[in-house]
């Protein structure tokens, strides 16, 4: 299993010297632009009582894109030399030769100034928050030298959204909109512990971390662990925010399909773990739509 099919619809849809920039944005790998979006969505929805302008709506998505798009870029620089070595990752542009360094620097700046533009739609506060977010995108990819934590250090970076969508919306930060950011978190802490557990032979071979080496066999307790504080933190965040029955009723939804993931988990069965990380699109799609069915 690699990050890359040959013959996909990147190869399809764009020119020749475009395909490795688009790999680069892992535009061909779509999944972490849900796994941004949908928590951003909920907290949208949560901060606007409902549903929040479409030109806020539009200015949150492209920023879950772009910013997606260049943690991506930042992790592939920074790992360039490693993913040679990982049967996954070993065709990722930068890592079989496609690109140069300096070519993905560029297209970094390219992507970061994009993002930048957006904040001019945004109120102050919300700017600042957005600041905030860079050292973590930026210390994530070389976490996983020093720390079996790096999991985290992209939890809170993938979910920051959720603090600058209250930002904008409401002014402030409510504890209840933490609450729910903590246990995101949480969630990715789970799911990609459970992605990692694809990669866990060849990140041991070439000394570097992950919660997947930390838990080893305990892995599939500390996934359900993780998300039984995703399901708490989400159930205790939204009543804080008041949200109604329709969003408890989700609660008990995810709950039951975040207890048939961690059951289903097989640590030594990679296809799989990989086929429950990706089933995380439906985790936050049901979170989204609980958020903003809990505002009727």
């Amino acid at each position: 299993m690699s990050d890359i099919n040959s013959g996909d619809w990147v190869d399809r849809c764009f020119p020749i010297t475009w395909r490795p920039y688009a790999r680069l944005a892992r535009i061909d790998r779509p999944v972490g632009i849900w796994l941004t979006l949908f928590p951003c969505l909920a907290a949208l929805f949560q901060a606007s009582h409902g549903l929040p302008e479409i030109w806020l709506l539009a200015v949150f998505c492209l920023g879950a894109f772009l910013m997606r798009s260049a943690g991506s870029t930042v992790n592939d620089i920074a790992d360039r030399k490693f993913d040679g070595h990982v049967e996954r990752t070993r065709f990722r542009p930068l890592a079989s030769g496609q690109l140069r360094a300096r070519n993905a620097i560029v297209f970094l700046v390219i992507e970061l100034a994009l993002a930048a533009l957006l904040l001019f739609f945004l109120s102050p506060f919300t700017r600042l928050t957005a600041v905030c977010v860079l050292p973590l995108v930026f210390i994530y990819p070389f976490c996983k030298r020093f720390t079996h934590w790096p999991q985290a250090v992209l939890g809170a970076a993938f979910n920051w959204g959720m603090l600058m969508a209250w930002a904008q919306v409401s002014g402030s930060i409510p504890a209840g909109a933490v609450v729910m950011w903590i246990g995101a978190i949480a969630w990715q802490i789970g799911y990609d512990t459970v992605y990692a557990y694809v990669d866990v032979a060849d990140d041991t071979r070439l000394g570097l971390k992950s919660t997947a080496i930390l838990f080893g066999r305990s892995g599939k307790a500390c996934v359900a662990l993780f998300y039984t504080i995703t399901l708490v933190s989400w159930a205790v965040g939204g009543w804080m925010l008041g949200m109604s029955m329709p969003y408890a009723i989700g609660m008990v939804t995810i709950g039951a399909h975040l207890a048939w993931q961690a059951w289903r988990v097989d640590l030594k069965r990679p296809e799989l773990n990989f086929q429950l990380f990706l089933s995380n699109i439906l985790t936050g799609a049901l979170l989204a739509g609980a958020a903003f069915a809990g505002t009727w």
